[in-house]
């Protein structure tokens, strides 16, 4: 079926390492698992009659010691432990004790050990997924693609049916037209549109090399992550890629939402087995973009913090260049019986109306923002993303009420200044 050459780590749930995980590829996309047996050479570069020689001379010399102590000088101990159980021998089997047809049952399981396969652990448990790009095509120290230089991102091929738009009724093509089912024609999502060589209206990409994929159509979906995908024929891109009778993700549009939990328990009798794992589809993208809102809030609330500290300050900052400027007012005013509480109030004021009015410019400038487009990298997919932000009520009321937080801070220590004026100083142009 498949054979690969790597590291191999025997752990408590089965083979796992670069290797099975190669073989694990076709496993998985086998009908019947179980009728699969894997065949492991543990000394690939040992020769069967160099580990018989070895065998045949060391237990002679060491008769006396146990056969795996001997076994170990080229394997672990407890892997031939194992072959020993394996080959029908007690495992304090001595070396003298080893005859010729055991000799050559070691043998044979060092270099062929055929072990029966049960399955895979599915999804749920995968380290790696199939598809993607070639290591070979990648540098290893700037993650750059060899092939195309200066790229360091990914895209996301999806593989669509013919009636991909009755199930994705918020999709549409906004420009040429949908892709003709058994031909190598793509839509690409309008984030993506002019951003990569070859990812424009009637121009071409490959999928596999001498393979063209003609680009038809553009689509949009009200700036969902569908605009960060390219839409290919299901049987093109499953032969281009190499992945063919492999999906990755199945989506089922049922007639009553309420049968989702009977669904998804049918299908998941056998998910040892199969490998199958169902989710409601917002599950399944919250999944798979882990991470991405958190960094996205993060960030956010980093800058956010950093420019209200600034205009806390640049608020102070005004307000006290204010209250010096009208010194003599404040002294009028104080002589004429106004309170030290009016004055206070006064500048509180007069700094709230100002915040109130960086708020609403602050408020109109983010509405501006479903017209840009902005991109970020899937942590877990590493696929490049783009997005636009899409404010609502909600977010427009915490920032008045942040911006009135900044008023209030930065306008307290100046408008305590101006409270405390002696009247005859600030009369006479002199400070508190």
């Amino acid at each position: 079926l498949t054979a690969r050459a790597g590291s191999m780590l025997f752990a408590h749930f089965g083979l796992t390492g670069p290797a099975p995980l190669d073989v694990s590829r076709a496993v998985s996309g086998h009908p019947d698992p179980r009728s699969l047996a894997l065949e492991m050479d543990l000394m690939p570069d040992v020769k069967d009659a160099d580990f018989e020689n070895f065998l045949q001379t060391e237990t002679a010399a060491r008769g006396k010691q146990l056969l795996a102590g001997v076994m170990s000088d080229r394997l672990t101990r407890r892997l031939c432990d194992a072959m020993l159980s394996a080959a029908g021998l007690p495992v304090d089997r001595t070396s003298a004790a080893l005859s010729k047809d055991d000799r050559k049952k070691l043998v044979g399981l060092a270099k062929r050990w055929r072990v029966p396969l049960a399955g895979t652990l599915g999804y749920e448990k995968a380290e790696v997924t199939a598809g993607g790009v070639s290591l070979d095509e990648v540098d290893s120290r700037t993650m750059q693609s060899k092939r195309v230089p200066g790229l360091v991102s990914t895209i996301q091929i999806r593989g669509v049916a013919g009636n991909v738009f009755l199930l994705r009724p918020e999709v549409r093509v906004s420009q040429g037209r949908a892709i003709a089912p058994g031909t190598s024609e793509a839509m690409v999502g309008r984030g993506l549109l002019g951003r990569y060589a070859g990812l424009e209206l009637g121009s071409s990409f490959e999928l596999a090399s001498g393979r063209p994929i003609l680009i038809v159509g553009v689509l949009e979906s009200g700036g969902s992550a569908y605009e960060s995908e390219v839409w290919v024929d299901l049987e093109t891109a499953q032969s281009s890629l190499d992945l063919q009778a492999t999906l990755s993700s199945i989506t089922a549009a049922l007639v009553d939402p309420s049968a989702f939990d009977a669904f998804a328990a049918t299908l998941s009798k056998d998910s040892k087995q199969t490998g199958l794992l169902v989710l409601r589809e917002r599950s399944y993208y919250e999944r798979i973009s882990w991470g991405i809102g958190g960094v996205v809030l993060i960030l956010g609330g980093i800058l956010g913090v950093i420019f209200s500290l600034g205009a806390v300050f640049g608020a102070m900052l005004s307000l006290h260049g204010s209250v010096a400027q009208r010194t003599t007012e404040i002294g009028v005013l104080r002589a004429l019986g106004f309170p030290g509480r009016s004055i206070l109030s006064a500048f509180l004021i007069e700094s709230l109306a100002l915040s109130v009015a960086g708020a609403l410019l602050g408020v109109a400038m983010s509405m501006l923002t479903p017209f840009f487009d902005f991109s970020t990298t899937n942590l877990i997919t590493t696929q490049e993303v783009n997005f636009r932000f899409q404010p609502d009520a909600g977010v427009a009321l915490i920032a008045a009420a942040v911006a009135l937080v900044v008023g209030l801070l930065g306008g307290a220590l100046p408008s305590f200044r101006a409270a405390r004026l002696d009247p005859v100083t600030a009369l006479r142009g002199g400070g508190a």
